[in-house]
């Protein structure tokens, strides 16, 4: 509570992204009471960090990204893997830049390991890479060209980055 009370305060925080979903743990019972009492916008919406993205999540992320009274903070357990990816969507879909600069927002600078599990991240935003060269808009890519079952298979985790992340920096 502190932590968000800081936040409207510096910043006029309007909402909280919220990038793991509902919970019933006391921290996220806590946030939730603290927004309501602040008057800040509680969105909770569920991201993957170890898996190829959702579709249908995908498919979503442009009304929720026009949806979302600024100034906003989102936020997941560390900030490094589903809120790079959001950033990076974020990048793409309002900002309209090119994917190598949302790749960016998927960096070491935020203790994301792209060698890990939470690589498969950086490979979903590469795998359309090429079919930004070919002209072909972000959401029109996701709905049309986008396999979320094929990155899945061809992406490989190397073991020991994946231990580093879920055993020493204790991700989820």
């Amino acid at each position: 509570p502190k932590q968000i009370e800081n936040a409207h305060n510096k910043f006029r925080i309007k909402t909280i992204l919220n990038l793991r979903g509902p919970r019933e743990t006391g921290g996220w019972q806590l946030e939730a009471e603290t927004c309501n009492r602040l008057g800040i916008e509680l969105i909770n919406f569920r991201v993957r960090s170890r898996a190829a993205p959702e579709k249908e999540m995908l498919l979503k992320t442009p009304e929720l990204f026009s949806s979302i009274k600024c100034p906003a903070l989102l936020h997941c357990k560390s900030g490094a893997d589903r809120a790079g990816l959001m950033s990076a969507l974020y990048v793409l879909i309002v900002m309209k830049q090119p994917a190598i600069v949302a790749l960016k927002q998927l960096s070491f600078k935020y203790l994301h390991v792209k060698q890990a599990k939470t690589g498969i991240l950086d490979a979903f935003i590469a795998s359309y890479i090429p079919f930004e060269k070919k002209g072909v808009e972000f959401m029109k890519w996701v709905e049309d060209y986008y396999d979320p079952e094929r990155l899945m298979i061809e992406f490989q985790a190397e073991p020991l980055a994946s231990r580093f992340v879920d055993s020493i920096l204790n991700r989820e």
